[in-house]
């Protein structure tokens, strides 16, 4: 019987040929082989474990209902996503095959991704919009006023697209304002990053620094697919928005196109165009406003001094003529000081006659002394008496005088001097507008020289008529009219001690 080594001997020498290969070297000739024959690969499924590294680094598989492939995407890739991967959501991923020796696995390396189709970013948008609802950033309690009139207005859009264009012609033909411009991307992997830098970076400029601080920003985008306008559905976008000082108007695609930026800015506008047309108005509307307010309010000051003018003139009408006023007290100041008068000069009859009684009883040289100290006592009393009292009657009648003139100033016949008429009814009742004359009623015109009658719609009649043709007829009553300045009685004004002692 052979030996069994021996029997081996012929097969190991003939596999001895074969170079040997150390762990190492066989699992890196097998990552060159998948990389140099899988070096781009697009792959659609559905993402089951995400795991985001503190790294930065994205680890995730990619599965279908029969195989499932280890995948990760570095960090600079990963912070570039337009979007959150999420397990359970349909990808397109796209990268390369490799390996990872250290298990012994490969593994997709993922450079692009992004979800597979419109059903899938249909859904990531209504989960997101109902995140953010519920955090409060839609409630309507958090959205501001739009200034009426901004001084600047700040705009985050691509500077070389037709939207900036669109937003600088409308403002320029509304209102001409200063429009500060933020360039940032609108579309692509970095545009979410630079919207929100505008918006921040906005709201961060002092009140007053060198740039001026915007009064109201306009984010701005024309139209496009639902995949253009998803940078503006990202959440540090709307978180972005949501945390602006500044009033802010989204005006991202067309009437039809909807993102969650919208939600949360204070304005929402159809158009770009729409958004300058909501941030300022229109200056000659405006100039016609103020205009217009302006003739409201003369009007308004115009009809409220017609109505005072007619309650004074009412009230004038109720004070009765100077004439009727003065007339009784001139009278009374007549009587009073012919009395006065009288009574001096049998005051100083009786006096006089005492004095005689007495100096009959009297020696003839002591009387004679007697009688004529007495006479020149009377004298300088009557000397001094007069004066007093045509004093006094001086300063009643002036201040007489006084009280005329303040009547003759609150008097409505100083109006009438003026040109204006006073209309009395049948009923002796003011007219005080057309509406209350009826027609052909009789009517009483007061002027400043006289009354005339006249009947409303018909011709003017005489005031008075004669009762036979040789009466004549009445004159009409005119006020008599003060006497000059020049020709009143110049009365000195008494002292304290003018007035003497009667006796």
């Amino acid at each position: 019987m052979d030996d069994p080594i021996d029997s081996l001997a012929p097969i190991a020498d003939a596999q001895s040929n074969a170079p040997e290969m150390s762990v190492s070297e066989l699992a890196n000739a097998l990552k060159r082989t998948i990389e140099d024959n899988y070096g781009f690969v697009r792959v659609r499924g559905e993402l089951g474990r995400v795991v985001a590294a503190k790294s930065g680094h994205l680890y995730f598989d990619i599965k279908d209902d029969k195989a499932c492939i280890n995948s990760v995407m570095w960090k600079g890739q990963a912070g570039r996503l337009p979007f959150k991967p999420e397990e359970g959501l349909e990808v397109v991923a796209e990268g390369k095959l490799s390996t990872y020796p250290g298990r012994s696995n490969y593994q997709l390396i993922c450079e692009r991704m992004r979800p597979a189709g419109l059903g899938a970013l249909m859904q990531l948008l209504e989960e997101r919009k109902k995140k953010l609802a519920a955090e409060g950033l839609f409630d309507a309690d958090r959205k501001k006023p739009i200034p009426y009139l901004p001084t600047v207005i700040g705009v985050v859009t691509s500077p070389t697209g037709a939207v900036i264009r669109d937003i600088l012609h409308r403002v320029r033909e509304r209102f001409p304002v200063r429009v500060l411009i933020w360039p940032a991307l609108v579309q692509g992997e970095r545009a979410s990053f630079e919207v929100e830098a505008g918006i921040r970076g906005f709201n961060a400029l002092p009140a007053s620094g060198h740039i001026p601080r915007p009064d109201v920003i306009i984010v701005a985008r024309g139209g496009g697919s639902i995949e253009d306008l998803w940078p503006f559905n990202e959440e540090r976008v709307v978180r972005a928005a949501a945390d602006s000082v500044i009033p802010l108007i989204s005006a991202v695609g067309h009437e039809t196109d909807t993102t969650l930026i919208d939600f949360v800015s204070d304005r929402r506008a159809p158009t770009p165009t729409g958004a300058a047309e909501m941030a300022v108005p229109v200056r000659a509307e405006l100039l016609a406003t103020v205009m217009d307010y302006g003739a409201r309010s003369g009007r308004c000051l115009t009809r409220h001094l017609e109505k005072r003018r007619l309650e004074f003139r009412s009230i004038v009408g109720r004070f009765p003529r100077l004439d009727a006023v003065l007339q009784g007290p001139r009278q009374r100041l007549d009587r009073s000081g012919q009395r006065f008068i009288g009574a001096l000069d049998r005051a100083l009859a009786r006096k006089r006659a005492g004095l005689d009684a007495r100096a009959g009883r009297l020696q003839p040289a002591a009387l004679k002394r007697d009688l004529s100290r007495k006479r020149i006592e009377a004298e300088r009393l009557s000397a001094r008496l007069k004066p007093a009292v045509l004093r006094e009657m001086a300063q009643l009648r002036r201040r007489l005088d006084g009280q005329g003139r303040v009547l003759a100033t609150l008097s409505y016949e100083s109006v009438l001097g003026r040109g204006f008429v006073l209309v009395t009814g049948h009923d002796g009742k003011l007219r005080r507008s057309a509406a209350a004359v009826a027609q052909g009623e009789a009517l009483k015109l007061r002027f400043s020289d006289g009354e005339i009658l006249a009947m409303a719609g018909g011709a003017l009649r005489r005031p008075r008529k004669p009762a036979s043709p040789s009466q004549p007829e009445e004159p009409a009553r005119t006020v008599p009219a003060a006497p000059p300045e020049s020709q009143r009685p110049r009365i000195r004004r008494r002292g304290r001690n003018d007035q003497g002692d009667l006796f």
